[in-house]
């Protein structure tokens, strides 16, 4: 903190420098000197909020001709305010602060815990069970990443060291069942923000899309979040453990210790309940108010078209309200009630979304300045010089991936790259089909970084949930990390960008990791 204290004054002094050597000069590469910044400011001060904006004020004082009052107003009557009339935009806040607090209630319940203690009970292979109910908790808890990962680790821990399973495995358990099952999930945290940036990217490319439609197109492409979850299978059902992980795993299994206060929590309908009502409600919602009418007799064509309607912020609301209603009725009965702890749950997961929601707020204006600044314009021609296309959703998945890691920050990742890659694939001719691939090429690399980087919040929460020093996590967890990545580059982005099926590049990369135990012995 010392070292990053001194920096930030250092970093100041670069953006204003570099903010008025681009306002002197005029210069064409001037348009990219706000993404520029919010890197650079995100890299110092491990905060997206603080990039973003940052980003988006140079470049308002760009756009003003260096009048930093008028820039100033300008974020905020030319860039935010028309963010916040927009209905998909509106109903992603809103949504966001309702299952933040959902997820709350869900973790303070202690269904999940006791789920999870059901799941695990001792067997022939206690270590193999224990990582499988881990595994599986970590997918039932599609709603908020961060949730997940505490969820998994603070029941784990408990039990791995009497079944015999490393901390470390644990703690990869948990974490790549977190983000990767985040960002592909239709009903979560992220969708808003993914949803949101999905409408604003491709509205600078000039493009009128429905988000879901295009987020529903993207997801066989998100091949580095399918090939997370397909490692965690070979890593548990084939005892996969390349690098440092080994050692830890070995120690493990061969000094098993005693279950540590493995105590029961709450009752498991008052979390699968609340769970079944969210999905069950949100197609019921959709169904009815997207639906052409009549909505009766249902059928395929019906819910295609209900996804492509507008219906969708409030889609998300109502199924957020309604499964938060349940969950809140099931909540277990206190010393205080049933309502009152539940709403102290409540209360305190719409608290944890205000920092989310600011970084949202600051994707869009960063967006707005940019789309204003002609910046993808000049992006699309650098990417040009690649000589095709084709290798586009490649660059941007190996660009996202190595932002994220140096900062930390899925959704800053997401603020930074979606108003730069879409609009340059749009520049480039990439056609209207093939465009979901570089839209999950943004979410495949938001979500590398938040999986392995050591500045990553759910790196962090995830080793200290599972009792294990942030460093280990990080260095035994690398390894799957790097060779996920490298099988959704030469597995997925490129030949999905020469037009191979999104199944076909599914199929090889599954293969090719159920492989690797045989081929690495």
């Amino acid at each position: 903190m010392y070292v990053a204290q001194h920096r930030i004054p250092v970093t100041l002094l670069i953006v204003i420098a570099g903010t008025a050597t681009c306002l002197f000069l005029g210069a064409a590469w001037a348009r990219l000197w706000p993404p520029v910044v919010a890197l650079l400011v995100i890299v110092v001060t491990r905060h997206a909020l603080f990039g973003l904006l940052a980003g988006g004020l140079s470049g308002a004082v760009l756009l003003t001709e260096g009048d930093p009052a008028a820039a100033v107003w300008s974020v905020l009557v030319d860039h935010l305010a028309p963010s916040l009339g927009d209905s998909w935009k509106q109903g992603a806040i809103v949504f966001t602060f309702i299952l933040g607090g959902f997820a709350a209630m869900l973790e303070a319940g202690g269904g999940l815990r006791t789920l999870l203690l059901r799941l695990a009970r001792p067997g022939r292979d206690r270590a193999r069970q224990l990582e499988s109910a881990a595994t599986g908790l970590g997918l039932l808890c599609f709603f908020d990443g961060l949730a997940s990962g505490l969820v998994v680790g603070r029941v784990g821990r408990e039990l791995a060291d009497g079944s015999g399973v490393a901390r470390v495995k644990l703690a990869y358990i948990a974490d790549s069942t977190s983000s990767a099952v985040a960002c592909v999930a239709f009903v979560s945290t992220w969708i808003a923000f993914q949803l949101s940036m999905i409408g604003e990217a491709y509205a600078l490319a000039g493009r009128d899309v429905n988000p879901y439609e295009v987020f529903l197109a993207s997801l066989p492409y998100n091949f580095y979040c399918w090939f997370t979850l397909i490692m965690v299978f070979v890593a548990v059902y084939w005892r996969y453990h390349p690098g440092p992980i080994r050692r830890f795993v070995d120690h493990a299994a061969a000094s098993p210790g005693a279950v540590h206060d493995a105590r029961p929590g709450g009752p498991i309908a008052s979390a699968l309940i609340p769970l079944i009502v969210l999905l069950v409600s949100f197609f019921a919602f959709l169904v009815a108010l997207g639906s052409p009418r009549p909505v009766l007799p249902w059928s395929r064509d019906k819910l295609v078209a209900a996804f492509g309607s507008d219906a969708g912020p409030l889609v998300l609301v109502l199924a957020a309200g309604t499964s938060s209603i349940v969950a809140a009725l099931l909540f277990p009965r206190q010393e205080q009630g049933r309502m009152r702890p539940a709403a102290r749950a409540f209360g305190s997961g719409v608290r944890a979304m205000v920092g989310p929601v600011c970084i949202l707020l600051a994707a869009w204006i960063l967006g707005s300045v940019i789309g204003a600044l002609g910046t993808a314009e000049l992006f699309a021609g650098l990417a040009a010089r690649t000589g095709s296309g084709a290798l586009l959703p490649s660059l941007v998945f190996l660009t996202g991936a190595a932002v994220s890691f140096s900062t930390g920050t899925s959704w800053g990742t997401m603020g930074l790259l979606f108003p730069l890659a879409v609009p340059a694939a749009a520049q480039l001719g990439v056609s209207d089909g093939q465009l979901p691939i570089v839209v999950a090429a943004v979410f495949s690399g938001a979500v590398f970084g938040d999986h392995c980087s050591p500045f990553s919040d759910t790196t962090i929460v995830t080793s200290i949930s599972c009792g294990v020093e942030p460093h280990d996590h990080v260095r035994t967890q690398i390894p799957y990390a790097l060779i996920t990545a490298v099988a959704a580059v030469v597995l997925g982005f490129l030949p999905a960008g020469h037009g191979v099926p999104a199944a076909a590049c599914l199929a090889a990369g599954a293969l090719g990791l159920c492989c690797l135990p045989a081929i690495t012995k």
